[in-house]
């Protein structure tokens, strides 16, 4: 099985309008599929930066003098960039969510299919493992990750179970905890719940709400006039978000007017949402829940 199958390769890298001498960015470089897209539409003096904070990624490592690998996370773009001399660049590309090599790593502890450690840690540097919030968490905390990132109505039953089954013994794989819910998961709908209940704990370890939000709002400054943001997200809070800030330059209230009333956002958007092909979801069923936006910098 290959590293990890990109989403919307063609789709999403079209959106940049790559300019064969201009400064690209791909900020979640994973198996390096877009990232080698990008590269063959680049000419000698064109460049690409990315970024991957799962050191697993570095193996990946594409041999260009015109590629640079940065093993951080996306949400210190601006700060790397500028280490390298970069203010600004042409394009941003960000395929969001989980590689599938982190799904298919059975001891990363991300999937349901395998009994693993409770880790979900996308760097493994990290304190915080999805072990720490299931053992540790207050329950009205634990029922608020779990209601908000795997939107689960029942949260706090969950979560109660949860602290309940741990004081007698930590919960410590990814199998025990499936144990300790087994009661809440239908033969019908298991599969689908307990994939909203990792999800739930993996953006709580990874911190993925406030890491796009941090890396959304650096966008408009990093990016020259007419230049390209392309985002895949995976569910729909991150969808929202991009939504918005793309529509708004801020995740929530009214966007900024200036003295006429206009509406004064850095970004617009470039075409409709576009999601994968019935063709391309029959190839890789992980593509299916894939939403694509384009936006552009305002001149």
């Amino acid at each position: 099985m290959s590293y990890h199958d990109p989403v919307m390769l063609f789709e999403s890298v079209d959106g940049l309008k790559i300019d064969p001498n201009g400064i690209y960015v791909d900020v979640t470089f994973g198996g390096g599929g877009h990232s080698k897209e990008i590269l063959k539409r680049l000419g000698d003096n064109g460049k690409l930066f990315a970024f991957d904070q799962d050191k697993d990624a570095l193996e990946n490592s594409i041999d260009d003098e015109r590629f640079t690998l940065i093993n951080e996370n996306f949400r210190y773009i601006k700060r790397f960039l500028r280490f390298y001399g970069l203010t600004k660049v042409d394009g941003i590309l960000a395929d969001l969510g989980v590689s599938s090599h982190q799904f298919d790593e059975a001891e990363r502890g991300f999937s349901t299919r395998f009994d693993a450690d409770l880790d979900m840690r996308m760097n493994q540097g990290d304190e915080l493992s999805a072990y720490h919030v299931v053992n540790k968490y207050e329950e009205e905390k634990l029922s608020s990750v779990l209601f908000q990132y795997g939107d689960l109505r029942n949260s706090r039953a969950l979560a109660k179970e949860i602290v309940n089954a741990r004081r007698n013994e930590e919960i410590k794989t990814s199998f025990r905890l499936k144990e300790v819910l087994q009661r809440f998961l239908p033969k019908a709908k298991e599969h689908k719940i307990l994939a909203q209940i990792f999800q739930a704990i993996r953006i709580e370890v990874n911190q993925e709400i406030e890491v796009l939000k941090e890396f959304l709002i650096q966008t408009p400054e990093l990016l020259k006039e007419e230049g390209r943001l392309s985002v895949i997200s995976y569910h729909s809070l991150e969808d929202r978000l991009v939504k918005r800030f793309i529509q708004n330059g801020k995740f929530e209230g009214e966007p900024e007017r200036d003295f006429y009333g206009n509406i004064n956002v850095p970004l617009k958007k470039v075409g409709k949402l576009i999601v994968p092909s019935t063709e391309e979801i029959k190839k890789n069923n992980r593509a299916r829940s894939g939403k694509l936006r384009i936006a552009e910098k305002k001149k």
